[in-house]
């Protein structure tokens, strides 16, 4: 069965601070001694929300109570630098998310993150603060991502954003997972396979 297309993704928002957040703020190294990444979302960005002594919950934005709907992260520049591990994207999208709206990102944790369908899209400085005030003002305002029209429209806030194109058309034609992709046209292979007098 075909993956569907991703077209648009439409939730609440939680704006996370920083610049230049790395995969292992996103994911802490030691929670990733697992086969699958089942369960990894309880971990996403454990050592901030947590202190380190008391193990009590800090009062990072995931930890609000406002937030913890919240299907959209919001945050600036560079995110997902650092180690080029997969279980970030994968952390985040178990916890729930389902796209990421900030000022620029990593490539490999971009790519990543593409290949699970959680659309990444980023925008200036001044949108992502208005983005970031305007949510954490009214936590339950609907955020919608339009990858059609490429666009970011919450209440009377509207914004363009970018995305590479070849990230937008993986999304907008759903061919977004090459090992699905692959899983669905195993007859093909095999049949490619057999006429090739090499793989016989």
């Amino acid at each position: 069965m075909a993956i569907a297309p991703i077209t648009q993704v439409t939730g609440t928002a939680v704006p996370i601070p920083g610049a230049d957040i790395d995969t292992d703020r996103i994911i802490p190294a030691r929670f990733m001694k697992c086969v699958t990444f089942d369960g990894l979302g309880e971990f996403a960005f454990y050592d901030v929300r947590f202190d380190p002594v008391t193990n009590e919950k800090t009062d990072h934005p995931l930890n609000d109570e406002r937030f913890k709907n919240a299907s959209i992260l919001v945050a600036g520049i560079n995110f997902g630098c650092g180690s080029s591990r997969e279980h970030a994207p994968q952390s985040l999208a178990k916890y729930g998310f389902t796209a990421i709206i900030a000022e620029s990102f990593a490539e490999i944790f971009y790519g990543n993150s593409t290949t699970l369908g959680l659309p990444c899209v980023s925008s200036t400085k001044e949108n992502i603060d208005a983005l970031k005030a305007a949510s954490a003002a009214d936590p339950t305002l609907k955020i919608n991502i339009d990858l059609e029209a490429m666009t970011v429209t919450a209440g009377t806030l509207s914004f363009a954003v970018e995305m590479p194109d070849s990230a937008r058309h993986a999304l907008l034609s759903g061919k977004y997972d090459p090992i699905k992709e692959l899983i669905d046209n195993n007859d093909k292979i095999e049949a490619t396979a057999a006429s090739l007098s090499y793989v016989r």
